[in-house]
């Protein structure tokens, strides 16, 4: 999300907010999601994936992870959107908290601006492998 943001300093981007929601919610989202191009080794053909893709509340796309000076990591992130459709589920059912992260994001990206950036990671958050159910890695393609 930096990378995006630009460590929150993009016009109309300046917070940088943690969303927590249930898993059940999470999971709800994903088994309704199609990704947001036609993989060959996730769909039958195009055709396929364009039913698919008409009747989905969620679409899912794999971005590269970035290092903390924005060079892409060999290896994907997920971005997941939400439809109209169940908006109102994800903000009434399945948020459970939100934190606001700017003040931690203006801090990291002044470590780094200031050269700093050997202190950066002890600073985030860890992070550890999701249990993702096998139906769901095959339907976004994590196989």
């Amino acid at each position: 999300m930096m990378e995006r943001s630009n460590w929150g300093l993009k016009s109309g981007q300046e917070h940088v907010l943690a969303v927590r929601i249930t898993r059940a919610g999470w999971e709800e989202a994903l088994n309704n999601a199609v990704l947001s191009t036609p993989e060959r080794h996730v769909y039958h053909s195009s055709a396929d994936w364009e039913a698919q893709k008409r009747v989905a509340s969620v679409t899912v796309q794999w971005d590269p992870e970035r290092t903390l000076r924005g060079a892409a990591l060999p290896y994907r992130s997920i971005q997941v959107g939400i439809s109209r459709h169940l908006i109102q589920r994800y903000a009434e059912e399945w948020i459970t908290q939100i934190t606001d992260l700017t003040p931690l994001v203006r801090k990291l990206h002044g470590l780094i601006r200031d050269g700093h950036g050997d202190k950066v990671p002890a600073l985030l958050p860890k992070e550890r492998p999701y249990p993702t159910l096998a139906a769901i890695m095959q339907r976004l393609g994590m196989d």
